[in-house]
């Protein structure tokens, strides 16, 4: 992997396990600091947050800034935001601390990508995406056990303060190896034009669609392997790495497969997934087959993500970042409602009715896929 790649896929892989490791230290948090469960919870909902919200709107104020400077402030920003986590003399500064640190993920994840792909060789983008996006496999299957670990071992804010070191090596890496001559992100007039092209809203729905149901799944993933499958609770950690190990095998793949065939790749990785996700729900129960479908989940819910990325970054043309950063915001209220989704349908027709559900909205993705592969197909309108 060459070494500009690898140090802005080390920034991702740190500011993913930040936002993840907390779900593992939460009890530790809530009683260091006195507040209930719930309430600390509330942490990963201001994080979530800040990537909304600063998608667009830090995006939007930093279009005319250089890439590399740009990307060194944002990094700086979330040691920042880490460090103030670690030192939080109390619940209100942890939670904008958390903000902070989400605030400036969706804007990063853009300008990575975009600085990532100007050094790709033609016909290699796809596959570039997926080396900077492995930092976020890579989070969630590493980082985040680790973290957790340290956490356990040295307390909570040793395991934030873990995560500012780490971004801070990543800064340093940054410094020496990512060029200096990259061009500016562009005009926000610029920037805001291309949301008047189809084309790229078509992506950006694209990716809420195609993934809202495979993250209503994996937000209820434990009780659906404990209640539906029937494993005991030691068995999900093991699992969740099943799934680890399908994610980061899933995402390379799915680079290479967009790099050779962006949209019928889509088109075909959505297909199994929405396959996979009804085969679930109709054996779902057999104990083998449930760990052969958790890997197959992990594998198909990441290939799809380089190629979404992809496909926003050809349809935004010149001015790509910020229609990539509000493509990521989308994603996270994608996510909100999964959670939201989830927790409806649990209360009514009950867990099992999740893989069914998410089926249906991973076919709603299909057929956006589809749509955009025609609209691709069509001639275009002779000049007169």
């Amino acid at each position: 992997m060459p070494l500009p790649v690898l140090s802005l896929m080390l920034v991702v892989f740190s500011l993913t396990t930040g936002e993840f490791v907390i779900a593992g230290i939460l009890p530790d948090v809530a009683g260091d600091l006195s507040v209930s469960v719930p309430a600390a919870g509330r942490l990963v909902t201001a994080y979530a947050l800040g990537m909304i919200v600063g998608g667009p709107v830090v995006t939007a104020l930093t279009a005319r800034l250089p890439r590399r400077p740009l990307i060194i402030g944002l990094v700086a920003v979330s040691i920042v935001g880490n460090l103030g986590s670690a030192l939080a003399p109390n619940y209100p500064v942890l939670l904008a601390a958390r903000f902070l640190a989400g605030l400036i993920v969706a804007t990063f994840f853009a300008v990575a990508i975009a600085t990532a792909v100007s050094m790709a060789a033609p016909g290699r983008e796809a596959s570039t995406i997926a080396k900077v996006a492995l930092g976020l496999n890579l989070g969630i299957v590493l980082g985040t056990p680790i973290g957790t670990l340290i956490g356990q071992d040295h307390g909570w804010r040793v395991t934030f303060a873990a995560v500012a070191a780490v971004s801070a090596v990543a800064l340093l890496m940054v410094l020496r190896f990512v060029p200096g001559a990259e061009a500016a992100t562009g005009s926000l007039r610029g920037e805001l034009r291309v949301f008047a092209g189809r084309d790229v809203r078509l992506a950006i729905v694209l990716t809420a669609l195609g993934n809202v149901g495979v993250v209503t799944v994996f937000t209820f993933i434990a009780p659906l392997l404990t209640e539906i499958a029937g494993f005991g609770e030691g068995a999900v950690p093991v699992l969740l790495l099943v799934y680890g190990a399908g994610a980061v095998a899933g995402n390379l793949l799915g680079g290479r497969l967009s790099d050779r065939a962006l949209m019928p790749s889509l088109i075909w990785l959505l297909a199994a997934l929405a396959a996979t996700l009804a085969i679930f729900w109709a054996a779902g129960g057999s104990k083998p087959l449930a760990v052969v479908l958790t890997f197959a989940l992990g594998l198909l819910a990441f290939a799809v993500i380089p190629g979404m990325q992809a496909r926003v970054l050809t349809a935004a043309g010149a001015a790509p970042t910020l229609a990539v950063a509000v493509n990521a915001s989308g994603y996270q209220v994608a996510a909100a409602f999964a959670g939201w989704l989830g927790g409806t349908l649990i209360a009514g027709p009950g867990l099992r009715s999740l893989y069914p559900a998410a089926a249906l909205l991973t076919v709603a993705g299909l057929a956006t896929a589809v749509h955009i592969h025609r609209r691709d197909r069509r001639p275009a309108p002779a000049k007169v």
